[in-house]
């Protein structure tokens, strides 16, 4: 059946790095988009990044451009998000998702695009 599985979030100290993965299995990565998404206590879930099902299109929220990178392994089927000068707000469980379309929808009322979520990951941030 159709999984994503994050890996192990964790602490960071303010100005730190973490390197998230999500680990798909049972379909065929090439043909989809993954999306980064996250949830901060008491707010909403918000798009982070998205990469398309060819690469050509990624996208980043205006809160971490120029600071998280997204990239796919399509023949691991891993996409990664590398997350640099994390900030407290960073802190949030994050999920990674699969869009149903190969194409990107950062909205939050375009989430119904993607259909299979990770269990999520927390990252904490904090000296």
């Amino acid at each position: 059946q159709v999984q994503l599985v994050e890996s192990r979030g964790g602490l960071v100290q303010p100005g730190g790095s973490l390197r998230l993965s999500c680990a798909a299995s049972g379909f065929t990565l090439d043909y989809y988009a993954i999306g980064w998404f996250r949830q901060a206590p008491g707010k909403e879930r918000e798009a982070v990044s998205c990469i398309s099902k060819s690469s050509g299109g990624i996208v980043y929220a205006d809160s971490v451009k120029g600071r998280f990178t997204i990239s796919r392994d399509n023949a691991k089927n891993t996409v990664y998000l590398q997350m640099n000068s994390l900030k407290p707000e960073d802190t949030a469980v994050y999920f990674c998702a699969r869009g149903r379309r190969g194409l990107c929808y950062m909205g939050r009322s375009r989430q119904f695009e993607y259909d299979y979520w990770g269990q999520g990951t927390q990252v904490t941030v904090s000296s």
